[in-house]
């Protein structure tokens, strides 16, 4: 089963984490799961940009991303050029290792 590796993030991660997911899962679902909370505004239905991750290895074991979700990445902060929709790309084969941004544009959050 692939591991999913999760860089340090200040608040969702401090010392990082690391867990196998299932193929065929989401990388949000995967993260969720595993207790590294994830903004999601949408739902997890492809509307937003907030649960943006920066697949720093294993980006090309990843199903393209489709052109609603390379609309939605031109608008997120800090975007790169292995940058996915946490909600939308699907673990595959091959490990992850996955960076969430420091920021995210969530117009809906106080």
């Amino acid at each position: 089963m692939p591991q999913i590796i999760v860089l340090p993030h200040a608040d969702l991660a401090p010392e990082g984490a690391a867990f196998d997911a299932a193929p065929g899962t989401t990388i949000c679902d995967a993260l969720l799961a595993h207790h590294v909370d994830i903004e999601h505004a949408c739902e997890k239905s492809c509307a937003c940009t907030t649960c943006h991750v920066i697949v720093r290895e294993g980006f090309d074991s990843l199903e393209e991303a489709d052109d609603l979700e390379e609309d939605y990445l031109d608008k997120a902060w800090g975007v790169a050029p292995e940058s996915r929709l946490s909600c939308q790309a699907l673990v595959a084969d091959q490990d992850l290792v996955v960076e969430i941004p420091k920021y995210t544009i969530n117009h809906a959050r106080e």
